[in-house]
């Protein structure tokens, strides 16, 4: 039951990743394309500025800070070398 958690948790993970990847492609399309960008990838960055804009600087910064160490964590785990 564990190694099913374990695995679930590490799927989740990849799909949050891929997720946040995502929209960070979309705003950057948005950024460069401008208004040819298309209606999706307008919509997408305007609910990006919407909710940067609605949460205090001091939640972004939070979110941030975590980010950023948990990508440093991430980055200084040791890997397991297989056989």
């Amino acid at each position: 039951m564990l190694k099913f958690v374990t695995t679930a948790k590490a799927f989740l993970w990849e799909f949050v990743e891929l997720a946040f990847l995502a929209v960070l492609a979309l705003v950057l399309l948005s950024i460069l394309l401008g208004k040819n960008a298309g209606g999706y990838v307008e919509s997408v960055a305007e609910n990006a500025a919407k909710f940067s804009s609605s949460a205090s600087s001091g939640v972004l910064g939070v979110v941030i800070i975590l980010a950023i160490i948990y990508l440093a964590m991430r980055r200084l785990k040791p890997r397991g070398r297989g056989p």
